[in-house]
């Protein structure tokens, strides 16, 4: 009988998804790779509910406009507050690896509230507060485009060398402070380098995979994983294809290709920075696991490839846990 890996996953564009098909609860959506159900389904025990701020001109499926960065982070709340509510007995809000730890008690899936580009804090530390009382616990700082924070990974080698704002710095404090963790997936170079050096407490790459073995711009660089490594921070896989391999316009996502990712990172940083944030909701391509409901198939793959059952349940589950309960208690 084939082992079976609790997991948690850093990075899910669910809520995006839901707030496109103008629908109020994520517990079972048509289409959705990681609603609800899937991650009951696929034992995931902490999913990581990201609030994607996408660009202005962005639309629901039904055309009608985005209706401004306030008006849209509330509406995703409400969608994520509105599952819990409707589903009690199995889905329950998380603020801490506390919280997590008494859900899962009681069998229940714990999903907790990331913000990915954090241009709706508009510079203001007052924002920084609200979102956290609001339930926000990881913050992706930028997306791609520049913003109070920094600016984004971009192809551009002196745009990629800027890093961040006078605002970013102090608000990396600020932060750590409330207990928050930072998020450096999609951030530029020099704004990765500058979060490593002002940084006091871990960080994360909640799906961010290994330059060495992908060109592109969101990847990190070996010496990037050894100093998030250094930080007690995680990196979680992706799954997108074009993340994967040398080949960036690769559209097929394979269990060989994310064997050696997780491989990569483990030999780079050690066996404690390697985590998963499967990206789910937000990717596209043919992928051989497809969706949350999938991933105990995705542990199978591993083992045959050779991790050891030690190996993975770090991987699944035990790196994110340090590193939450560190930062969040």
């Amino acid at each position: 009988m084939a082992s079976f890996y609790p997991y948690a996953d850093l990075h899910c564009d669910t809520l995006y998804t839901a707030w496109r098909k103008s629908t109020s609860d994520i517990f079972s959506l048509p289409g959705a790779m990681a609603d609800v159900s899937k991650d009951l389904r696929g034992g995931c025990r902490l999913q990581l509910y990201a609030v994607f701020v996408p660009p202005p001109d962005g639309t629901r499926d039904s055309g009608d406009p985005f209706p401004g960065d306030e008006a849209y982070i509330q509406e995703l709340h409400d969608i994520f507050e509105q599952t819990v509510r409707a589903h009690p007995d199995v889905f329950a809000a998380a603020g801490s690896m506390r919280d997590v730890s008494r859900n899962a008690a009681e069998g229940k899936l714990s999903g907790m509230l990331s913000m990915e580009d954090c241009r709706a804090v508009e510079g203001r530390f007052e924002n920084i507060r609200r979102f956290h009382e609001m339930g926000f616990r990881v913050m992706g700082l930028t997306w791609n485009h520049a913003n109070c924070f920094g600016f984004p990974n971009s192809s551009d080698p002196e745009e990629m060398q800027k890093g961040l704002t006078a605002f970013g710095k102090e608000a990396i404090p600020c932060m750590e402070e409330l207990g928050m963790l930072i998020d450096v997936s999609h951030l530029s170079d020099g704004g990765f380098w500058d979060v490593a050096s002002l940084s006091r407490r871990p960080f994360i790459a909640s799906h961010s995979n290994c330059r060495s073995l992908n060109p592109h711009p969101r990847s990190l660089t070996d010496e990037m994983i050894r100093a998030l490594a250094d930080h007690g921070g995680v990196m979680g896989i992706n799954f997108c294809p074009e993340f994967l391999t040398q080949e960036i316009q690769q559209k097929s996502s394979t269990a060989d290709d994310l064997a050696r990712q997780l491989r990569h990172r483990i030999d780079v940083g050690g066996l404690e920075c390697a985590a998963i944030g499967t990206d789910f909701d937000g990717i596209g391509g043919d992928l051989e696991i497809p969706s949350a409901d999938r991933m105990q198939a995705f542990f199978d793959a591993l083992e045959q490839r050779g991790f050891t059952p030690d190996e993975l349940e770090h991987i699944s589950f035990r790196n994110a846990e340090r590193v939450f309960r560190d930062v969040l208690g």
